[in-house]
């Protein structure tokens, strides 16, 4: 099931809603795991299975780290993790596997295997994290074990954070799990959240998406540069406004529900450097990434080459994280050199004009690090980067001047720009001021914020009836 569709708008999250606020206190988190298991099965009751399974696997896992002697506590931890790596590797990387061993057996003269088709569970790598997390931080004694099935299955599969994140840690919602009360105020703010999500999925991402897809479906050879140049940026963009977009969706309905999400997204690209874009990209990822994987190895001790190797390491595994191919290797890779050479080089970005070119190298760098994350293959790959960088082929080709003349109008300029501002925080600037500019009474303020909240999320019902139609970007890792 979608946030942004008729069934979960008007059926769903109402009947949700009712249900947990008319019974008793000691019975939400049982009704709200109903919900979440619902949806969840909405896209298939084998997936959830799969699920309820992974949930068995660190509940169990935890009870035995708890309840044996110090001496066997690891053994315990390593068998959880296998278990829930387990089910990773055999779901989303074992057709990766077969097909490149295959590759090895062919180019060697030998048969190849014959392999099964194995479908991606939406989520899996959502909720592996979310295990994980909890498994170590409970060997670790940094989180409390929970003894509760219900609320531990809750933990995994509460549904605002299910399918794409952000990534909980559990010791981050462990008391909200116990206790949670009715606040108006946090209500509304999530309401306004999830509205705000909803207008940048539906009335930007998706008209972005339509774009980036229709420009990355023209052929290399008949691709002009500035036509290369135009659907990066439309994906760029597009990526972001999309998975920022869920972010505030599953933040705001967690509000609706008592639960307070971290913050998953920080205006990544305003940011200085690759070190900094990191810091606000993903924000649950990259610090899920830095406690689990990072710092165990060792960090930033032990010198500078273990440093690297750990870094490399590190975004080696996000890559391969994303998605079962090497274009996302690569794009783990080509993240960890920029990292290196800015550990090298330091970019600061102190003065006015050092600061401008310090903004204008590292969107240069996530721009181009998105190209292997939306090209299928390597080729493709570096296909878009020689068009990129042809300045032979400027010239617009017949076929070029076709596409772009039919996506630029005036809806993908306004779409474009609307996407710049947002990406930039320049709506979020003029929303902590707007209040002074208005010279308003509070009360009539709010009316008229709440007529614009009304008005937006009228405008996305239209364009979902109208079949804009367009999954999240991060439903697919």
């Amino acid at each position: 099931m979608l946030f942004n569709s008729l069934v979960f708008l008007f059926v769903f999250l109402p009947l949700c809603l009712f249900a947990y606020y008319l019974v008793p206190k000691v019975l939400r988190n049982a009704v709200l795991l109903l919900f979440s298991l619902v949806f969840f099965a909405w896209g298939g009751v084998a997936y959830t299975l799969l699920l309820l399974v992974s949930i068995a696997i660190n509940y169990f896992t935890a009870l035995g780290i708890e309840s044996v002697r110090m001496a066997l506590r690891r053994k315990v931890l390593v068998f959880g993790i296998v278990l829930n790596l387990g089910l990773l590797v055999w779901f989303k990387y074992a057709g990766f596997l077969g097909e490149n061993i295959n590759t090895i057996l062919q180019a060697s003269g030998n048969d190849p295997w014959q392999l099964a088709t194995v479908a991606l569970p939406v989520g899996i790598s959502f909720y592996t994290f979310h295990g994980l997390s909890y498994i170590t931080d409970v060997y670790r004694r940094s989180t409390p074990i929970q003894r509760n099935p219900v609320d531990m299955a809750l933990y995994i599969s509460l549904f605002p954070q299910l399918i794409a994140g952000p990534i909980i840690r559990y010791n981050q919602i462990a008391e909200q799990l116990g206790k949670r009360s009715f606040d108006y105020t946090k209500v509304v703010a999530g309401l306004e959240r999830f509205i705000i999500g909803l207008a940048k999925k539906v009335l930007i991402a998706n008209n972005l998406a339509l774009a980036a897809d229709t420009l990355w479906g023209v052929q290399f050879g008949d691709m002009s540069q500035s036509t290369a140049w135009l659907a990066v940026i439309c994906y760029t963009l597009q990526i972001y406004t999309d998975f920022s977009a869920y972010s505030d969706m599953a933040i705001g309905l967690a509000a609706l529900f008592g639960f307070t999400f971290p913050e998953n997204f920080n205006f990544p690209y305003t940011a200085r450097n690759m070190k900094d874009f990191w810091a606000r990209w993903h924000v649950s990822l990259s610090t899920w990434f830095r406690d689990y994987v990072y710092i165990p190895l060792g960090g930033n001790r032990g010198g500078i080459w273990k440093t690297y190797r750990n870094l490399f390491a590190v975004f080696l595994l996000t890559g391969f994280w994303h998605g079962a191919s090497w274009n996302f290797v690569f794009w783990g890779l080509f993240h960890g050199v920029f990292l290196t050479i800015e550990r090298i080089w330091p970019i600061r970005g102190e003065r006015p004009w050092s600061r401008m070119l310090a903004h204008l190298y590292t969107a240069l760098v996530f721009t181009m690090s998105w190209v292997p994350f939306r090209a299928d293959n390597l080729d493709d790959t570096w296909s878009m980067y020689r068009r990129l960088f042809d300045f032979s082929a400027f010239t617009a080709h017949k076929y070029n001047d076709y596409i772009q003349a039919s996506l630029l109008n005036r809806e993908l300029l306004l779409v474009l720009l609307m996407a710049i501002l947002g990406a930039a925080g320049v709506w979020r600037w003029l929303g902590k001021r707007m209040d002074a500019l208005a010279g308003l009474p509070a009360w009539l303020w709010d009316g008229v914020c709440l007529g614009f909240l009304i008005v937006i999320f009228w405008l996305c019902c239209m364009q979902i009836v109208a079949g804009s139609y367009s999954p999240f970007i991060y439903f697919r890792f």
